[in-house]
Formats: structure tokens, C-alpha cells, sequence
């Protein structure tokens, strides 16, 4: 039995990507090579498609699941996984191919050297490659990251990044209101106000348009803008 410290919980929401889930979890598990131990928790929010039988046929990629039969969002998908994650350190992985598990190397080197409370990907400054998109999510993206590095005095450039990593001791997810596009600011600005080492990586980023799937709407900045002003002052 292993007995080294769980360094990483790889929190994976899951919802119709019967495509790209086990090409997820395998990218993840060749990294298992590396000298560090983490666990994958994978929470099937309520998957119409084949994504469940994969995961069942794949248990060895994987080491705890969670399934729901009714769909209850990402939000709610992540508390839930995050209310079963042990490892040190937390960080979001989605179940499909925008981002590349090869670049949680550079967190871990940061975890190594520096145990920084938080770790932000950052898809401008990117690493190999970036998917050009939309000029108007650019900008949001800039804007909404502007907003934040203002009103807690950061210089990130890339708030809005799934690859968010940080200490799990803090923050309370039991606490945390948010089930919506709003969740992710609100985690980040806890972890901020309660922490005192930053970083950011650059990561590869192979963004989906809204005809691959990609959810996000531009109305969505008004709960992320609220969730960084109410949480700078809560």
C-alpha cells in the first residue's frame, strides 16, 4: 500500500462527453509515471449518452465515481466532488478536450518548489498552442479579469480558466452558494482572500465553439462580475 501523502484530487464533472471522457482519463493517467500521488473523482451528472457504461467498462482510470441519474449542473457536480477529495491540493479537469492533463506537470513543479496556495493556467499566455475564438469572449475574459485583479489587487491574466489549483484547506465548500458560471469566481476569490502565494502557468487550450458544445453565454459575465464584487465585501 502506498503510503506517501495524497498530493492532488483531480475533480472531473461529467455530462454527455461519451466522445472525449475515457481520452481524458487516459491523458491523465500517463502522468501517474510522475513521482507524486493524486486521486481522479469523476461525477456523472445525470449522462443521457453512453458516458456511464465507458466509465464502468473503465474503472481503472479512475478512483472514486460519483453518478446522479438527474442532471443538476456543473455547479452542483463539482461541490459534490469536492466534498469527497483528500488530496492537498485540489484542481479541475473538464471531461472534454479543451484542456490537455500534460500541463498539470507545471503545477506539481510549483507545488514542489514553492506550495503556493493557489495555481491559475493561464490560456493567454499559453504554452504550446491556444484555439483562436471568439473576439468577444476575449474580451469578456480580459474585462472580467481586470475587475478582479483591481478589486483584489492581483496580476493574473487569465481568471476564467478551468485549470484553477489550490490548497483545499482554503476553503469551505460547504459554504460556497454558487451552482452556476458564477461558482468559479467565487471559489477563486476565497482561495484569495485567504491565501497569500499566487502563481500562474501558461497550458495549451483547444477551446469548443458553441456548435462543438460549448455552454457559456455572454450573459453569464453579470453572475461572475456579481460573485467578484459580492465576495470582495461578504
Amino acid at each position: 500500500m502506498n503510503d506517501r501523502p495524497l498530493i492532488l484530487s483531480v475533480i472531473v464533472p461529467l455530462y454527455n462527453e461519451e466522445q472525449t471522457i475515457i481520452k481524458v482519463l487516459n491523458r491523465i493517467s500517463e502522468i501517474k509515471k510522475q513521482d507524486f500521488v493524486y486521486e481522479v473523482i469523476v461525477i456523472n451528472d445525470g449522462s443521457t449518452d453512453n458516458s456511464l457504461s465507458l466509465l464502468e467498462q473503465n474503472k481503472d482510470l479512475y478512483d472514486q465515481l460519483i453518478t446522479y441519474e438527474k442532471n443538476n449542473g456543473k455547479g452542483y457536480a463539482v461541490l459534490k466532488g469536492l466534498e469527497s477529495a483528500k488530496g492537498k491540493y485540489i484542481i479541475f479537469q473538464d471531461a472534454d478536450l479543451e484542456y490537455d492533463p500534460k500541463d498539470f506537470l507545471k503545477f506539481l513543479n510549483l507545488i514542489n518548489n514553492f506550495e503556493p496556495d493557489l495555481i491559475l493556467g493561464s490560456r493567454l499566455n499559453y504554452s504550446d498552442f491556444t484555439r483562436s475564438h471568439n473576439i468577444l469572449n476575449k474580451f469578456g475574459n480580459q474585462f472580467i479579469t481586470l475587475i478582479f485583479n483591481l478589486f483584489y489587487n492581483t496580476t493574473f491574466t487569465d481568471i476564467y480558466s478551468c485549470y484553477l489549483c489550490y490548497k483545499k484547506d482554503l476553503l469551505n465548500e460547504k459554504k460556497i452558494k454558487s451552482k452556476g458560471f458564477g461558482q468559479h469566481a467565487e471559489i477563486l476569490c476565497e482561495v484569495v482572500k485567504k491565501g497569500k502565494k499566487f502563481y500562474e502557468v501558461p497550458i495549451s487550450y483547444n477551446g469548443r465553439t458553441h456548435e462543438d458544445g460549448k455552454k457559456i453565454k455572454f450573459y453569464h459575465i453579470f453572475e461572475v462580475l456579481y460573485r467578484i464584487v459580492f465576495g470582495k465585501f461578504k
